[in-house]
């Protein structure tokens, strides 16, 4: 993808696409405070659809990141953790964390969760 960079500059880049896809970031603060089922994710993001979920852990696994574990129940439940890849990535969080705190602006008119659609 980025072969006429640096290698090192090229890590920095890979890594930067991986946290910048949209609710990776969310979804390991989340990971952080230990593992998680998936409907205890959807519902701690609240905004995000299932769909989208279920890709960005999909892809946070194929990483190395998180680590999805079965119980077989019943019922069957599926729990997320993050490994020790994922772990390292504590540092970054917590600092964009203190970033955002002092520097990003909510607007007090931010959009209201979508609600989802009944079967």
């Amino acid at each position: 993808m980025h072969d006429d960079l640096s290698p090192l500059c090229s890590r920095f880049l890979e890594a930067a696409d991986l946290l910048g896809r949209r609710w990776t970031g969310v979804i390991l603060r989340i990971l952080m405070d230990g593992p998680c089922r998936f409907g205890e994710l959807t519902e701690r993001i609240g905004t995000i659809s299932e769909r989208v979920l279920s890709e960005r852990l999909k892809d946070l696994e194929a990483e190395g990141i998180l680590e999805r574990h079965v119980d077989p129940g019943p019922p069957i439940r599926s729990e997320y953790r993050l490994t020790e890849k994922g772990q390292a990535f504590w540092k970054v969080i917590d600092e964009l964390g203190k970033w955002a705190e002092r520097w990003v602006d909510v607007k007090a008119t931010r959009a209201a969760p979508r609600k989802r659609k009944s079967a």
